[in-house]
């Protein structure tokens, strides 16, 4: 009969350890993401991908160039034509709300992007990538010294993530 106790107790302390660390690597890298900040539920968890011809916006979006307003730190779509595109909304909202923007905040994020395993889902993938457009920004906009070279190792560690994701298997 103790033994039996003595079985369970240990099995139910087994399940509680192997669903605490299921629930810690399915951790989201933008908390922000799932906080409705409109006041629309449709802009929970914003996607900027979610088709072909949404990849290839963004793609150009990112090859017309994206700059960091001074005041508040945000990415902005230089070339006007594509900033007034309304598909571009939910591009808006994750520059706006969702990017970490604070050194500190950016290496919080190099640290949980090292120690996931396997692919990240598609939205992870997309803010990263935006992330490291930012960290690139600032770091041209950081005067030399050890701010910049703060914001160099954010953006190595970026970059090793993206290479990382892109190269797993």
């Amino acid at each position: 009969m103790e033994t039996t106790a003595t079985l369970m107790i240990l099995s139910l302390i087994l399940c509680n350890i192997t669903i605490s660390a299921a629930l810690h690597w399915r951790k989201a890298l933008y908390p922000s993401a799932f906080r409705v900040k409109r006041g629309t539920p449709a802009l929970l968890n914003p996607s900027i991908q979610t088709s072909v011809e949404d990849a290839n916006l963004l793609y150009e979006v990112l090859w017309s160039g994206l700059s960091v307003e001074a005041e508040k730190g945000v990415l902005r779509v230089t070339d006007k034509e594509l900033a007034s595109l309304r598909r571009l909304q939910s591009l808006e909202v994750v520059c706006d709300d969702i990017l970490p923007r604070t050194l500190s905040d950016i290496r919080r994020l190099c640290y949980h992007l090292e120690q996931r395993h396997g692919h990240l889902n598609r939205e992870d993938f997309e803010r990263t990538l935006l992330t490291m457009v930012y960290t690139s920004q600032r770091l041209a906009q950081t005067t030399p010294g050890h701010q910049r070279e703060l914001w160099a190792d954010a953006l190595l560690q970026l970059y090793k993530a993206i290479k990382g994701d892109l190269r797993a298997e």
